[in-house]
């Protein structure tokens, strides 16, 4: 039940398109034109080759930020989360919503320019363990190159939208691959991985040329069968740290994320993922550090070949990927000048790598870590907690799978000399699995997706809120230690942009824009957004005004799998851009639609176990925990009467696969389909039943419920 019930479905081809006219050819931008770093643009994902996401424009500054309005919406087609990042090149930006639609549009207005729709099958949403996203696209020489999620990569004409290439970047009729990253480009290739992990795949990264979309080069980043032989030296040493038959799970390590080109020393730097399956145990029965899983791994960009490695996690089993954004910079350590990379991987601490050679310098935990309590100075290795492996039982770990930094964007000031990271403070019960098996297709991770169960909905939604916090953390890498923290009510906000008016810019989970102080923190303007925020803004300059825009869109992993309740209907996802003087206004959201389920299918405690427990392993990662959806995809506590009087033909037979939600009768029959539906109703009913009470019993239950999720997050 992953993709969800009901979900809208465009068919838009390429629009016929206008010649833009822009102040300069965007047939000039190339690996030069990146790595100059011209103020006024935003050229690559982040902004430039060093991805510090620092703007030097300084128009919109603390003294006058307080005078930042609408400027001007655009709306998407979809209402799902968005995560790209908007290229921007002299007055136009490219960007991408859900389902991969390329959109075009005049920077100053937001007037549409053309949109190409690259028509993913609905189906290819349930290989996608994270939504219907992507991070957005790359610019170079003329040319819109965007990664999809049934794992093509497209080139199209950036003036008129045509397409110019399409190619496959992996073997989606075998196994479940996908794209969500934004390519990376460079000395005429393009660069691109995949994500896939959870479902069992093998993780590589690609280079493409960026004219002809010809594959000039493929890295793996853990080892196939080894009676296959292996592709170069770099996997063989890699077989050597894996044990039992790894490959019949995939393996994982998808560069899902980051991939940075160092055009300084001419190096490309690639973050790799998590096994598959997350569980060690499973995959690599012996232990054994499982490379190159949770590196950061050099390459020759030219010819893919390995550099050296820096493995942040290893024998990783958490979902601690290490795919989170590579900031190049430069800094004295230890009195002696170093280029290095910054990095806040899932695992909780801050890195400094030295981006010359991989040498270790320092790691330190930039929030609450329990499953290490710090890395040795001398061999640059985690020092575990003997319990953190969950190998003799559940072990509730901080940070969580989630990670206390994502996908989400951090930025760096140099007049501060602080990096703005994007904080997430969660927890997650790490359970090994009783009967592992393995389904292609279908969610293989190991571990038990299931949290301990809550009766009550609203205290389920105290917990989720109170246990999973989020926020702005300014870390400052010369003392490796917080210059200050910005708590946020929710956690998955969005990623920072800081720039010289002296300013950093967040959007957040409960649907605000806000821009701090970045020496003190403290809060200098705010806007309604009407929705969540992830997306990371960018900055601009056309005819010498500055814009700022950003995505907005709840979603993405832990959008879907949260199980946090919105009040209203969820409008459609937007660009929203701002300027100093602006006047615009955002439309109401929609009123909220329920239905009253139908009663309950049984009060069998043992059927509804069973069923929660499918529901888990095979609904959760998009309708939410406890059976609570984001509205973005449907929630199943409140669907019109007809799909519970179709449900088997929905769950099991796939009659709405055209919509994205695909059938489960290779996994489930039809005791499980009842079982799984029971428990669906069960929750149903929980639900009404705590919306019909009285008002002055929901206001006590609501204080109740607050102090006792306040006490259970003091004692995790």
């Amino acid at each position: 039940m992953a993709a969800g019930l009901f979900l809208s479905v465009l068919s838009v081809s390429a629009l016929a398109s206008p010649v833009l006219t822009t102040e300069a050819d965007v047939a000039q931008i190339n690996t030069q034109a990146i790595a100059e770093n011209a103020p006024g643009n935003w050229l690559s994902y982040g902004k430039d080759y060093r991805e510090q996401r620092y703007s030097e424009l300084k128009h919109i500054n603390k003294d006058n930020v307080a005078d930042l309005g609408l400027a001007w919406s655009f709306d998407t087609d979809f209402n799902r989360g968005l995560e790209a990042t908007p290229i921007v090149v002299d007055g136009v930006l490219y960007l991408t919503g859900n389902w991969n639609v390329v959109y075009a549009l005049d920077a100053r207005s937001g007037k549409l320019l053309w949109k190409y729709d690259p028509q993913i099958p609905r189906e290819w949403a349930k290989m996608a363990c994270c939504d219907v996203v992507n991070r957005g696209v790359a610019v170079y020489e003329g040319k819109v190159i965007t990664g999809t999620l049934n794992a093509r990569l497209i080139a199209l004409d950036a003036k008129t939208g045509d397409k110019l290439w399409d190619v496959s970047t992996a073997d989606t009729k075998t196994y479940p691959y996908t794209i969500t990253g934004a390519p990376r480009v460079a000395k005429g290739l393009v660069f691109i991985g995949n994500g896939g992990a959870e479902y069992g795949v093998r993780g590589y990264v690609s280079a493409f040329d960026v004219n002809t979309g010809e594959l000039r080069w493929r890295f793996y980043t853990v080892p196939g069968n080894p009676a296959d032989g292996f592709e170069n030296e770099a996997m063989a040493k890699a077989a050597e740290t894996w044990t039992g038959e790894w490959w019949k799970q995939g393996g994982g390590g998808t560069v899902w994320d980051s991939i940075v080109y160092d055009d300084e020393l001419d190096q490309l730097y690639i973050g790799v993922g998590n096994g598959s399956p997350w569980n060690q145990k499973i995959r690599s029965p012996d232990g054994g550090d499982n490379l190159y899983l949770s590196s950061i791994v050099a390459l020759n960009p030219e010819t893919g070949e390995y550099l050296w490695h820096y493995q942040e996690t290893p024998g990783e089993t958490w979902d601690f990927t290490a795919t989170q954004q590579i900031m190049l910079a430069e800094m004295e350590f230890e009195g002696e000048p170093r280029k290095v990379i910054w990095h806040a991987p899932k695992n909780g601490f801050f890195f400094i790598i030295d981006r010359e050679t991989g040498e270790f310098l320092s790691a330190e935990p930039i929030t609450t870590v329990n499953w290490a309590t710090h890395y040795d100075k001398e061999t640059g290795r985690p020092v575990e907690i003997e319990a953190a492996r969950y190998l003799d039982g559940p072990h509730v770990v901080r940070p969580s799978s989630m990670g206390a930094h994502n996908w989400q964007a951090m930025s760096y000031s140099p007049e501060t000399g602080y990096v703005y990271i994007p904080l997430i403070k969660a927890l997650f019960e790490y359970k090994d699995v009783e009967d592992y098996m393995h389904h292609w297709g279908h969610y293989n991770i190991g571990v038990y997706l299931s949290q301990p169960s809550v009766g009550d909905p609203m205290l389920a939604q105290h917990l989720t809120k109170t246990l999973t916090t989020g926020a702005l953390l300014a870390w400052d890498p010369k003392t490796q230690t917080a210059a200050w923290e910005v708590p946020h009510k929710l956690t998955w906000n969005g990623g920072t942009l800081a720039t010289a008016g002296g300013l950093v810019f967040q959007g957040t989970a409960d649907g605000k824009m806000q821009a701090y102080d970045a020496q003190s923190g403290n809060k200098l303007w705010q806007s309604d957004t009407r929705v969540g925020v992830m997306a990371p803004p960018v900055t601009y300059e056309v005819d010498g005004e500055q814009f700022v825009t950003v995505l907005v869109g709840w979603g993405g992993a832990f959008g879907l799998i949260a199980g946090m309740e919105q009040s209203t209907g969820v409008p459609p996802s937007r660009v929203l851009t701002y300027r100093l003087g602006g006047t615009g206004e955002l439309p109401a959201n929609p009123e909220k639609i329920r239905f009253d389920p139908p009663p309950r299918l049984t009060e069998d405690e043992a059927v509804l176990s069973k069923g929660r427990d499918l529901y888990y392993a095979f609904c959760a990662a998009c309708h939410g925990t406890e059976v609570i959806s984001n509205g973005a995809v449907p929630d199943l506590r409140h669907l019109p009467p007809v799909f519970h009087e179709q449900f088997n033909a929905i769950v099991l037979d796939g009659i709405m696969s055209k919509a994205g939600m695909v059938g489960f009768r290779d996994v489930l029959d039809e005791e499980s389909a009842y079982a799984v539906h029971a428990y669906i109703l069960e929750r149903a009913n929980l639900d009404l039943e705590s919306r019909s009470q009285a008002e002055w019993w929901k206001n006590f239950k609501n204080w109740f419920y607050t102090q006792i999720a306040k006490l259970m997050n003091l004692l995790l």
